[in-house]
């Protein structure tokens, strides 16, 4: 499990004052009508990962989502790729995070969107997941490990919860070339909360996991212009009302700063991975 002052320091990096007003305020700064609140008015804040909505929707094409299903998204932070998931396939989603406060703004924007039918959210730990033995049809995680040291447990935990014949989903950063990262970057503003392990060394612990790997795929490049996309546009105009600054504070532009120069020198790679519980 987590430890208390691992606890604390993830939850400081990730917001710990309250969000709920200053969310609400900025979409009624941006012009949003909070009595007809739409998916698309949130995507700003919604998608906390490495090309936003765009990635959701790939990971999800890949992993052959369906209406059907009954998805826990681990890490779901303010709950967009669960709104996403819910709302494009009409499917379950269960998101869980660290952060009560998250929780509870993911649960205040599903319903004022309408979606607190098809999910729902739960303060908990990814090392120990509240939920019984073959739960669910398909486990999410995007950019959520890095805060996580034990990556056998996580992923034991992932395949505990999962039906046989179920899906992993995940879409992540994974240490690359081996040299020390830029500090401070979207999940940590200094190394003792960064815990990244190469894609190899990923693999392998999934498949002693006993997933079956069904895609391996490197975004890094697509990522890597993304951000490139991303920083050019921030050097170009005022920092919008509504965005992940909102999240991360003052830190935010030097996150992203650093988070391109990680990329493009190869400190950290982005994967794509479907595996399946045999």
């Amino acid at each position: 499990m987590v430890t208390d002052q691992l606890h604390g320091d993830i939850l400081r990096h990730y917001a710990g004052e309250p969000l709920t007003e200053r969310i609400i305020a900025a979409l009624q700064a941006a012009g949003k009508s909070l009595d007809c609140l739409k998916i698309d008015d949130l995507a700003p804040i919604d998608e906390f990962h490495t090309r936003g909505r765009k990635a959701t929707m790939e990971l999800a094409s890949a992993a052959n989502i369906q209406q059907w299903m009954k998805i826990l998204d681990v890490g779901s932070g303010i709950g967009g790729p669960s709104r996403c998931l819910a709302a494009t396939y009409g499917c379950m989603v269960t998101g869980l995070d660290l952060s009560k406060e998250y929780c509870r703004v993911a649960s205040m924007l599903a319903d004022m969107v309408g979606l607190n039918h098809l999910v729902d959210y739960q303060q908990g730990d990814a090392l120990d997941l509240p939920y019984a033995d073959q739960s669910f049809d398909a486990v999410w995680t995007q950019h959520a490990s890095m805060n996580i040291s034990d990556k056998s447990r996580l992923y034991g935990e992932f395949y505990r919860v999962l039906k046989p014949g179920g899906v992993l989903a995940a879409y992540d950063v994974f240490s690359g070339s081996g040299e020390t990262l830029h500090y401070p970057v979207p999940w940590a503003s200094e190394p003792g909360s960064s815990f990244l392990v190469s894609p190899e060394e990923s693999r392998l612990i999934l498949a002693a996991t006993g997933f079956d790997i069904k895609l391996w795929q490197d975004d890094t490049e697509s990522a890597t212009a993304w951000f490139r996309k991303i920083a050019t546009k921030s050097s170009e105009s005022s920092k919008p009302v509504l965005g992940l600054h909102l999240l991360l504070g003052d830190e935010f532009p030097s996150m992203l700063k650093n988070q391109f120069c990680n990329l493009q020198e190869g400190r950290i790679r982005i994967m794509q991975i479907v595996a399946e519980r045999k």
